[in-house]
């Protein structure tokens, strides 16, 4: 099938790689189908792109790639809501809010997005925690 995206123009997507927000994301509650692109030339990146509104477009990090001690627990309702079943199933995935110079980009750890990959249902899930920001630094993947 094929879509447009806010980064990489018109794609051909494969629809079993659709991945299903049933309440949306928050303030996109209408925006329900999404899809994880890669992204070539940055591969810790990729871009959750909705199918249905090209300029909802997310970038996105494993916060683990770059905050490697990151953890939390996901309460009943979400992995209910979820069909999680393992642990291998869950993938998080931080949301990148882009600044220039790119260096001091930050990544919100306080409501990452879940995906349970097998399902293919995601949410976002905020932590009831004052242990992560929603501004946390990108600047440990550039430090030397």
């Amino acid at each position: 099938m094929k879509i447009h995206t806010k980064y990489f123009g018109e794609m051909e997507i494969d629809p079993s790689k659709q991945i299903q927000f049933p309440k949306g994301l928050p303030g996109f509650n209408e925006e329900k189908e999404f899809v994880l692109l890669d992204m070539p030339s940055a591969p810790l990146f990729q871009v959750l792109q909705s199918v249905k509104t090209d300029y909802v477009a997310f970038i996105t990090a494993n916060p683990h790639a770059l905050y490697p001690k990151y953890s939390f627990r996901l309460d009943h309702n979400t992995m209910e809501q979820l069909a999680i079943q393992s642990q291998e199933e869950v993938v998080a995935l931080s949301i990148i809010t882009l600044k220039d110079p790119f260096e001091q980009s930050t990544m919100n750890l306080k409501a990452p997005i879940i995906i349970n990959s097998r399902a293919k249902l995601g949410k976002q899930f905020i932590l009831n925690t004052d242990d992560y920001s929603s501004t946390a630094s990108i600047k440990p993947a550039f430090s030397p």
